[in-house]
């Protein structure tokens, strides 16, 4: 099909390549846009040998870049971002990127015509969930610039949604892993901890009883609603992207000490936590994308461990 053109902005980082992956065995021509402060330059050059790639080595602060980018794609995926950490060090920047560089890449492709962006926005944006399956509709409270900055690029589409008619979906991502991953992002740092230390035959070390968890969902799985995302029939909302199931810190302790295969027991260090417990409402990702994650945490994390 000619027309099956996207742009991946961030199409060089952890999340992006794995999508370009699935994008291209599903017969996609892709154009990865990136200022490769976080991506992989080698491997976006790489996939340019495919013949259906090419790079734009570039930042979504500069809108000319992002419209030329653009011009001939009919659809955006956008997926360019700082860190949450970094977020908290410097609001400014943080800023810059998610909300002024969100909104070039919006406004470009309203005024381009495009017929689709899927946006990577976060389960951040609820902040510390008052209940369980934490649902789309939920009340929003965004804690960090980081998550500040994500609500507001899904407000940036509904705006240009109304205003233009552009069409958009907003994928709330819950707790990504999987291989590729960068040892500092902010909510898997606590694998690679274990992981580090098991390596080493030392026990993993956990803060209070261990109960407080995430939904863990492997990068292939959201790529996988990524793609899907493109081409679903219903647009113009948000729409989680999880397992639906929330694995305990002490959980993730016992199977990464089965994955990595070293005969010790989690060491766990009394002190005061704030127990926070999240899982994805995954009835909305399952009705508009026909999406059900596939991979579970326990063969996920070992295939993590066999490939670190």
């Amino acid at each position: 099909m000619s027309d099956k053109n996207v742009l991946v902005i961030g199409g060089a980082g952890f999340i992006g390549l794995h999508v370009v992956s699935q994008l291209l065995d599903d017969g996609w021509n892709i154009r990865i846009f990136d200022n490769m402060v976080r991506g992989d330059r080698d491997r976006a050059n790489e996939l340019v040998k495919t013949g259906r790639v090419d790079v734009v080595d570039q930042d979504i602060r500069n809108g000319v870049s992002i419209m030329e980018a653009m011009r001939g794609y009919d659809y955006v995926i956008h997926l360019a971002a700082d860190s949450i950490n970094k977020s908290v060090a410097d609001p400014a920047t943080s800023f810059d990127i998610n909300v002024v560089g969100t909104h070039n890449v919006v406004s470009a492709a309203a005024a381009l015509g495009v017929k689709r962006v899927v946006y990577a926005s976060s389960a951040s944006v609820y902040g510390d969930p008052e209940k369980l399956p934490m649902h789309e509709d939920d009340r929003l409270n965004p804690l960090t610039p980081y998550c500040i900055g994500k609500r507001t690029g899904e407000d940036i589409l509904g705006y240009y949604q109304r205003r233009s008619g552009l069409s958009w979906i907003a994928l709330r991502f819950f707790n990504v892993y999987g291989e590729g991953q960068k040892t500092t992002a902010y909510y898997t740092s606590v694998i690679n901890h274990f992981v580090n230390r098991l390596k080493n035959g030392d026990a993993p070390v956990i803060d209070g009883e261990g109960k407080q968890s995430m939904d863990f969902i492997h990068v292939t799985d959201i790529a996988r609603a990524v793609v899907l995302s493109l081409t679903a029939e219903e647009a113009d909302q948000a729409i989680n992207v999880g397992t639906g199931i929330d694995t305990s810190v002490a959980e993730l302790a016992r199977i990464l000490i089965d994955a990595v295969g070293v005969d010790v027991e989690p060491v766990f260090n009394p002190r005061d936590v704030l127990v926070s417990r999240r899982a994805a409402d995954v009835e909305r990702a399952q009705r508009v994308l026909g999406f059900v994650a596939s991979v579970d945490v326990r063969s996920g994390m070992t295939r993590l461990v066999q490939n670190s």
